[in-house]
């Protein structure tokens, strides 16, 4: 009887430990179910996902504002080679913005790596309006300090290409 019971706990261990052993972790990013930004520019074509779920105040801004048409012309006015380009600013030169800020929402999960785009703002990390950026590369430094909400899907190869000036001709969100 004693031998029964022992071997009735070993295969509810076992049968445990291998339960347990086959639940996955949950992975927040890049699930394919994200809506999707495309930036039409006088380069080409750029795909970024946006992670509503991490980043719902964020993304929700940026998806106004280009369902308003607010980004349609504005240019990229920030360029720098090997780390970020950067637009929406209806000044074109970094000072202006939408007519309403958002507050820092920070989404650990959510890293600079390349590809990845952030919000610009002012030193106020309250501050974040109209003005994106994509980096270029790995961009570490910056993880903590600056929203990420999406990730470039396509034409990572396009955003290297854009030179201050460039245009946006328009902004569209997707069902990916």
């Amino acid at each position: 009887m004693a031998r029964k019971k022992i071997l009735i706990t070993v295969v509810v261990i076992a049968l445990m430990a291998f339960t347990l052993g086959c639940t996955e972790k949950s992975q927040p990013v890049q699930s394919g179910k994200n809506r999707i930004a495309t930036i039409e520019t006088n380069k080409g074509i750029i795909k970024f996902e946006l992670f509503e779920k991490e980043t719902p105040i964020t993304t929700k801004n940026f998806i106004e504002l280009a369902q308003s048409g607010f980004y349609n012309g504005l240019t990229f006015h920030r360029v720098e080679p090997g780390f970020v380009i950067q637009g929406g600013d209806p000044n074109g030169d970094g000072t202006g913005g939408s007519d309403k800020t958002i507050p820092l929402e920070i989404a650990p999960s959510l890293t600079h790596k390349k590809g990845a785009v952030g919000m610009a703002r002012s030193g106020d990390p309250n501050s974040a309006s109209s003005q994106f950026y994509i980096v270029l590369a790995d961009a570490k430094f910056l993880d903590g300090q600056y929203a990420v909400f999406g990730q470039v899907t396509e034409g990572q190869d396009i955003a290297e290409r854009i030179a201050v000036g460039d245009k946006m001709l328009k902004i569209t969100i997707g069902e990916n």
